[in-house]
């Protein structure tokens, strides 16, 4: 089956960097049609129940979400993509912006709640409850099944299966953001036979993966109050804290203002426009190199990844207010 996901392009950025310890390569996922990484996990868990739809014989299918960030705009696209109707429910406090562009991609939106917990706890006990029998429900985590990261997983697959890299024994680490952990967890099971370790970084402000380890368990944050909002989520996949266990996983924590200083970078270096939950991982090129170092001693022709995950809410306007919000610091 045709996925609403596309392959992005892979290009080595090394010679466009201020003296980089390697090898540097953007595994560019900003090219999604919905504008980030979101679409191949989601997109993918749409196709495996469309498909189970109909060899049930279950002609009209409802997809379902409770974001208004990139899994909210992911899951409209898929179900455009599959002609399958589609219902967002969104905090109350959601830009009337977020709710525009989810109607353009044909989706019902509706607001409840003060905050997305809330607003999946009414899709889950009250909108999807009211489907008729006649229609197939696809309920869409924003990062929490094994469906959405199996999609997720493709983005190092990609790399692997078209041999755009003719050496992946030099691949020393793969740098991702991460909230909730659906990034990581595709990433992870990806690299998991080349034993390659993952950078997960994170915001000092959203610190949902630094807690569970310091607790050694997953932890729910009782606040989340963070400019990088998609990497919002109160608390980590249960599966990410199994696999930081069992794969090799460093983790990284800078400031809000420096993952919306990465967007800025990225933007002003390669005309990128990215989230700043994105502009997190992007920064361990530019101003938080150290962090490299997490992958131990680079050599000029080691090979590290960074997964550019992009976000749909940034335009040059919102670039430039960040800009303005950096000049203040």
């Amino acid at each position: 089956m045709k996925l609403p996901s596309i392959k992005t392009s892979f290009v080595e950025v090394t010679s466009k960097l201020d003296n980089p310890p390697c090898r540097i390569f953007f595994k560019n996922e900003l090219e999604q049609p919905s504008g980030s990484f979101k679409l191949r996990g989601i997109g993918y868990l749409v196709a495996t129940k469309v498909q189970e739809a109909r060899e049930l014989g279950k002609q009209k299918i409802v997809v379902f979400s409770s974001s208004g960030g990139n899994a909210g705009l992911a899951a409209a696209y898929a179900a455009r993509f599959y002609e399958a109707e589609c219902t967002v429910v969104l905090p109350k406090a959601t830009k009337p912006g977020v709710v525009d562009k989810l109607s353009a991609l044909g989706a019902r939106t509706v607001l409840h709640g003060a905050h997305w917990g809330e607003a999946d706890a009414h899709l889950r006990e009250v909108v999807i409850k009211s489907v008729r029998d006649d229609e197939y429900p696809v309920y869409c985590h924003p990062f929490d099944d094994r469906v959405i990261w199996e999609g997720h997983a493709e983005i190092i697959n990609e790399i692997v299966k078209e041999q755009q890299l003719p050496n992946f024994e030099k691949v020393k680490g793969i740098v991702c953001s991460v909230g909730g952990g659906g990034l990581y967890n595709g990433v992870v099971e990806a690299v998991r036979p080349y034993s390659v370790p993952v950078l997960a970084m994170e915001t000092a402000q959203a610190p949902t993966f630094h807690e569970a380890v310091k607790a050694n368990k997953v932890v729910h944050l009782e606040t989340v109050n963070t400019i990088a909002s998609s990497l919002g989520s109160p608390y980590l996949s249960c599966r990410s804290f199994e696999n930081y266990k069992s794969h090799p996983t460093h983790l990284g924590l800078i400031d809000d203002l420096d993952a919306v200083q990465g967007a800025i970078d990225l933007f002003d270096k390669f005309d990128y426009m990215v989230e700043p939950a994105c502009g997190a991982s992007v920064a361990t090129v530019f101003r938080k190199r150290d962090l490299l170092k997490k992958f131990g001693d680079l050599k000029p022709d080691d090979i590290v990844i960074i997964i550019v995950c992009g976000g749909a809410g940034i335009n040059e306007d919102i670039i430039e207010s960040y800009r303005e919000l950096i000049t203040s610091r």
